[in-house]
């Protein structure tokens, strides 16, 4: 989609960061949080009609698990980014007939069979998270019919270079090496297996999807390679060449609000697999 007018919401976290860099040559606006509010339905509508992009790229989102969990307050915030949020946007690119690319998550499944999710099977979130993202998805599909054009990217567990945003979230190997530092052991969920995605493969995934004009609807993309967080930092600490015992525990034991599933592995289906994430985390660490 060269000499497209783009524009990339989420623009400083640490996916949209990415974005904006394998779109660099591209005509790219790049909004964050103090240039639009994707909850205010008006604001969205006329600031998208005014600038006219061919693409949108949703890249801002709700992602506190466990806060949306455990409070009522956190859940309604949730709700509004989550779900009004890529409501608004497809209303927006409706009605001048952009193209949108909203990404959800594998946490809309409940993780109860032991096989792969595709991108039809049906979602059963578990979690209050889980279900304002399926709930986003919903509101994209509502308009599908109405002549929405629209690609689905669900993905999971990110890791990659922070953004700039201060809402940008540290990603799991970031937090263990951080923890690494100051603890003499520790401890990773061992029953939780599913695919870890380095944004920069992503971002580049998304763009290859978008320049070659693949089918609209739902899309899987992740790095290859299904892992639990304790497999992931085993081999997160054999890569950086640090000496620590991560001890597997059971996702019960860690007493976190949210439910999580204990089997999210989503199967591509439709684009060719992206690198080994162990081969991602590799270049992410410099090794």
């Amino acid at each position: 989609m060269a000499n497209k007018k783009i524009l990339i919401l989420g623009a400083k976290g640490n996916l949209g960061r990415q974005l904006q860099k394998v779109f660099a040559a591209e005509d790219v606006m790049a909004w964050d949080r103090g240039e639009i509010d994707i909850t205010d339905r008006e604001l969205i509508l006329k600031k998208i009609a005014d600038l006219k992009p061919e693409l949108v790229i949703n890249a801002a989102a709700y992602n506190a698990v466990d806060k949306c969990e455990a409070s009522d307050e956190e859940y309604e915030l949730a709700k509004k980014i989550n779900i009004d949020g890529p409501k608004f946007l497809a209303e927006a690119c409706l009605r001048i007939g952009a193209i949108l690319v909203h990404y959800s998550t594998d946490y809309v499944f409940d993780g109860v069979r032991r096989s792969g999710y595709i991108e039809n099977d049906e979602p059963k979130p578990i979690n209050r998270y889980g279900k304002t993202k399926f709930h986003g998805e919903k509101r994209i599909l509502e308009l599908s019919g109405a002549g929405l054009k629209w690609y689905l990217i669900r993905t999971s567990k990110l890791f990659g270079p922070k953004g700039e945003s201060l809402m940008a979230k540290p990603s799991f190997f970031d937090i263990m090496l951080e923890k690494a530092r100051i603890k003499p052991s520790l401890e990773a969920v061992d029953d939780e297996l599913s695919c870890f995605t380095y944004t920069v493969d992503l971002a580049a995934a998304t763009k290859k999807l978008v320049d070659n004009g693949g089918g609209y609807g739902i899309y899987h993309l992740v790095n290859s390679g299904a892992g639990t967080w304790y497999e992931a930092a085993l081999e997160l600490f054999k890569l950086v060449g640090i000496k620590i015992e991560v001890k597997p525990v059971s996702s019960e034991k860690l007493a976190r609000p949210a439910k999580r599933p204990k089997y999210s592995v989503l199967l591509n289906t439709k684009l060719p697999l992206l690198r080994d994430y162990r081969r991602a985390l590799r270049e992410y660490l410099g090794k």
